[in-house]
This record gives C-alpha cells, structure tokens and sequence, in this order.
C-alpha cells in the first residue's frame, strides 16, 4: 500500500506487534521467498555503459537466489563462518549484490567505500577481521584493485582476494581489447588470490551447511572513513529484514522497476532498495559502476528512464542538481515518484525537478547507526516540502534537548537533537567498538543521531542540521542549513555548504562555499548581497563566499564539509600568518583522533614556538609543527 497519512502508519502496527509478525530470520530465509513467490521475474540489472543501447545483464529473482547461495557457500569453504566477515571493495555491479547477500547468508558483509585511501580500507578490514576480501581484477581507468592489493598487505587477516573481471559485461570489440590494456600492479599481500566468478561456478546452488533461525549480526557498514578511523556499525538481519518489509509494505510492488545509480556500499542502495526489492519482488536497475558519477550517466538519465520502463528513481539532492541542468529528452511517463535521502532538499531544487519532470520527489531520513530508514513523506498523501516525512511503522522519534544535566522532550516544532528506537537500532550495540557506544542511547533504546530537527504538530520530521555542523559565533548558535537554503534559491547556484571558519574572538564565522549551475554566470559579491537579503538573522550572514569549480562530496551525494573546513583553516591560518610578518603557511590540515582537525605549520618561523603560539593561540582549531 502507499500510504498517505499517520494513521495508515498506525494501522499497520495494530495490525501485529513487530516480534509476531510472520518474518524471514534468516537472509537465507528471506531470499528463499522471494525465489519462490517471483522466480522468473526481473530481479536485478546491471549495465557497465551509461548507453540505452548498451549491454545489460539481468538476473531473475531465482537466478540471484541461486547465486547468493553459492557465493555463501564459497565463502564457508573458505573458512568463513557465522561470526566472520566477508569484506568488499567493489564498485556497483551485480557481485557486488551477491556478495553482500551472500556474504551475509554465511556470516558478516562488510561493504567499504572504495573511493577510501589504501591505509583507510586497511584500517576496516583489521577493525573487522575480515578473512575474505571481494574487489576487482585489474581494469582499464581504476586504481581499485591497486587499492585492494596494498589494503591486503596492510591487513594480513585477509587470507584469501577474490577476484570480479568486469570485462564480462563488455561486448566486442572492447572485451577483446581489454585484456591487451589491462593494467599491471605490484602485489605483495600474501593472501591467496581467485577469480569470483569461476569459484562460484564450482558450487552448489542449495545451501551447504545448516542455516539456525536465530537473529545475528549480518552486515557491517562504516560510516565516515574518508578522514580517519571510520566507526562500524554492526546490523542485524532482522534490522535489513525491516527495511526491505517497510519498502514492501508502503512503497513498491513486483511490477516496480526502480532505478538506483547509487554505490553498493551504503545503506540506501543495500538496505532500503536492495532488501526491499527482496522483500517485494520488484525489479531494480544499476547503472554503471560509478552509478550517478559514471560517464554519460546524467546525459542519458531519461533514456535509461525509458529503455527500463521505470517508476521510482532513486536520488538524491547533488544528482537532482545535476538532472536539472539536462533536457528531460525521453519518455517518463512511466515514473510514479522520486526518492530522495542523503541530505535535505532544497525547497527551490524540489520545485524545479517537479516543474521540469512533472515527477513529485518524495524525501525520507536515515542513516546508518539505525540500519537506515526512519521517516518518508506519504506518497499518497501530504508531502511536506522541506520535511522528511513521518515516522514509519514501528519507529518512534523523540526530539529532546539537554536539561540540567539530563534529557528533556522538546514541544512541537522546538528544535533538539533527533533521537530514534525501531527494529533497526541495535541497542547498545550500535558500534563495534564498545567504547563508541558510550553516551549514544537515551532511555535505553534511543539512538541519538547527532542530527538536529523539530517535529511539527502534525508530526512530520525536520532536520535542520548536525549538532556537529553548527556554527558556534560567540556562543551563539547558527544553523548552516539557514544559509545554505537562502542561497540556493538563486536560479545560479546548484549547491551551497555553510561552515564555520576560525576566528580569533568570536570562534567561528559563517563563510560558505558555492557550487554554480553550468554555465551560470554570477560574481561572489551578487550571490553575497543575494543571501544577506535572504538570511533574517544578521548573525548569520557570512563573512566570506567564494566559488569552487565543485564542491567536495561523498560517495553518495553529500557535501563534504570537512574538506570545506580544512580549505577555511588554510585560508584562515595562512592570511593571520602573512600579516603578522611570520614566515609560516600551513602544509595541511589533518584529522587527529582526539583533538580533530589540526593545522599542520611549515616554514622557517614554524619552529618559534612563542611567536607561532601568540599568533595562532587566539584560535580554537589546534596546529602544530609540521614533519
């Protein structure tokens, strides 16, 4: 059903409690349904080329079973049991989904972004201890498999690589030309290394080994990664159970097509569409490795639309942005709704994807440390511009706000921290590092997400920023997303990030970073005068704009501010050092466990301590010698 209200939501769980609802335990189990309720339906497509025309290959929902199985029996004879992890480095492709169901089948998933430093992966899989690792045989244009083979060496766990030749979904003559080109990297790992595929061939397509019905630990997936050591949140199979059923009960059906240009190593494409495409037999699409990123993706965006006669497209804010600077050049007619997540939409960025595609964007909140999904605005109902939706079956959101040393609920539309219980949360076990888990549950079930947001009186979501993003100017707090939304209702801008850069007396400024539409054509100075106009709070204003050819962002579409920062510190630091007269700059800026980021200083001044320690000890962001 799509649902169009809080009631609808409430309903469904009247209908049962949680824990007696008929449910797969298992992702054995889960798969096993949906092979048999949907066998020779569409599963799963991949297309490797962005081209309509281009070769795609499509697994029905047996097939997929089938393979997943196999996998989780390759994984088993390699000594992987139910509290062992099946590692993947891999881009979007239909291993990836293998191995991640597979690899759950028979113990742990532990998908990792390979967008990461060889050191970073390295750090997840000894965090891990994983003992297989999946990622790609060298491959024309990709330092993947590089990458992988100095991460093995770093993590002497891994005892065994296995190997994914994308040149498979290629067709002559470019498959006959790869293997002339392919790339050749030092391998020092002492790790047994096989080809994915050929091993999966040799095993059985029904499961070997015993399959208890008991809730485990299935996935885990990290979060951050790209400065530091990464935490791991560990996901029980009831907790991507959920997901999937919530995607089955209020979203799709077996005559979906959804398409998902999203990495197979984050919790929108694994959880809340691959596992619903698993609970509801629909059929979902991944095109090219790099997803949204990959070449001719946004170009051919509609055409794929139409080739795949789809009807949910999967989104999020930077790749609408993108959409919205292409001709919507095929036909749609077949496309019920957009999802959006990953961050908030852009009133002005809705109005103009609604207006250009006739398509409504639903937008939904989750993240990681729950499993994933939270809250969706009603696909059938009143959609809330701005907002995230309502709650969903069997999740409660409290806003709350320190008091007194203790926790109190905020009113309505009171803004606070957004806290969450549901099937999903984990309790008390969110990380796998223990000493993470401190302080992260109020009440006992509450996962404190470190997202801000207020709840209105008809109970939709908001969130309204990080409690870490916040812009502290002299103990006053200023929201970035305030400035953020005021700039992107200028017709140049495609995205906007608010930070705060170091300032020797109020703390921190607001000074944002600007990402213009192609082909636009605005000074600093206009979009200057734009926001200020915009933005009520004269506090909030900032102190410095400038625009970047991009903006940094994550794998999935958000905007990196620590990359943000870390450019306001440079600029910051190296203009206080200039005109104090110091022969200093900054060399970088890196990210130290316990004090954050640290301005490392080079340069003949850098040494005289009391000269470097009165000029930049009026900031609150810490520095040191640099080497």
């Amino acid at each position: 059903m799509a649902f169009a209200s809080l009631q609808d939501l409430r309903k469904i769980e009247q209908e049962a409690d949680w824990e007696s609802r008929d449910l797969p335990r298992t992702m054995y189990e889960f798969t096993s349904r949906v092979a048999t309720r949907h066998g020779d339906r569409n599963a799963i497509s991949f297309q490797l080329l962005s081209a309509p025309t281009a070769k795609a290959e499509t697994l029905s929902w047996r097939q997929f079973h089938e393979r997943s199985v196999q996998a989780a029996n390759l994984f088993r004879s390699l000594g992987v049991g139910e509290g062992d992890v099946v590692a993947y480095l891999l881009p979007i492709c239909n291993e990836a989904a293998v191995t991640l169901i597979g690899g759950a089948m028979a113990g742990i998933a532990n998908p990792i972004n390979p967008l990461l430093m060889p050191e970073q992966i390295a750090a997840i899989l000894r965090e891990t201890g994983a003992k297989v690792l999946v990622t790609l045989r060298a491959f024309p244009k990709t330092d993947l498999p590089e990458k992988a083979a100095e991460a093995a060496r770093l993590a002497p766990n891994v005892q065994t690589v296995l190997e994914v030749d994308l040149n498979r979904y290629l067709t002559p003559p470019k498959s006959w030309i790869v293997p002339l080109v392919r790339p050749k990297h030092k391998v020092e790992h002492k790790a047994q290394v096989m080809d994915f595929n050929r091993e999966l061939d040799r095993q059985n397509t029904t499961l070997d080994f015993e399959d208890p019905p008991v809730d485990r630990v299935g996935a885990y997936f990290h979060t951050g990664g790209t400065t530091g050591m990464p935490k791991v949140a560990q996901h029980r199979i009831s907790g991507m159970v959920y997901n999937g059923w919530l995607g089955q009960q209020l979203l799709f059906s077996e005559d979906d097509t959804i398409i998902c240009p999203l990495p197979l190593f984050h919790v929108f494409a694994c959880h809340v569409i691959l596992m619903a495409m698993i609970a509801s037999g629909a059929h979902v699409v991944f095109p090219t490795p790099q997803g949204y990123r990959g070449d001719g993706v946004f170009d051919n965006f509609w055409k794929l639309i139409e080739r795949w006669k789809v009807t949910f497209i999967i989104t999020v804010p930077t790749a609408i942005s993108a959409l919205m600077q292409r001709p919507v050049d095929a036909d749609v007619s077949s496309v019920k709704t957009a999802f959006s997540g990953s961050s908030p939409l852009p009133v002005e960025l809705f109005h103009r994807f609604e207006k250009a595609s006739g398509v409504t964007i639903v937008e939904g909140y989750g993240l990681t440390e729950a499993t994933c999904l939270v809250s969706c605005n009603p696909p059938g109902g009143t959609k809330k511009i701005g907002s995230v939706g309502l709650p969903l079956p069997y999740t409660r959101v409290r806003i709350l706000a320190r008091d007194n040393g203790g926790w109190r609920d905020c009113g309505a539309d009171e803004v606070g921290e957004i806290c969450v219980a549901n099937p999903g949360v984990f309790s008390g076990n969110t990380y796998t590092d223990p000493s993470k888990n401190k302080d992260l549950f109020v009440d006992g079930d509450y996962l404190r997400t470190g997202d801000l947001g207020r709840i209105d009186s008809d109970g939709y979501l908001y969130i309204t920023g990080r409690a870490k993003d916040l812009i502290i100017r002299g103990g006053h707090n200023i929201d970035p997303a305030d400035i953020e939304e005021a700039l992107s209702g200028h017709d140049a801008v495609a995205f906007a990030g608010a930070i705060g850069q170091p300032d020797a007396f109020a703390g921190e400024l607001p000074c944002v970073y600007v990402e213009l539409v192609a082909g636009a054509d605005v000074t600093e100075e206009e979009l200057m005068e734009f926001a200020n106009g915009r933005i009520h709070e004269r506090a909030a204003h900032p102190k410095y704009l400038e625009i970047l050819d991009e903006l940094p962002k994550t794998a999935v579409g958000k905007v990196f501010k620590p990359d943000l920062r870390r450019r306001a510190i440079t600029r910051v630091f190296d203009a206080t050092l200039e005109r104090e007269g110091l022969d200093a700059r900054v060399a970088q800026v890196v990210e130290d466990p316990k004090r954050g980021l640290v301005a490392e200083i080079e340069g003949p001044d850098a040494g005289d301590e009391a000269r470097m320690t009165a000029v930049l000890g009026e900031f609150t962001v810490p520095w040191r010698k640099a080497g």
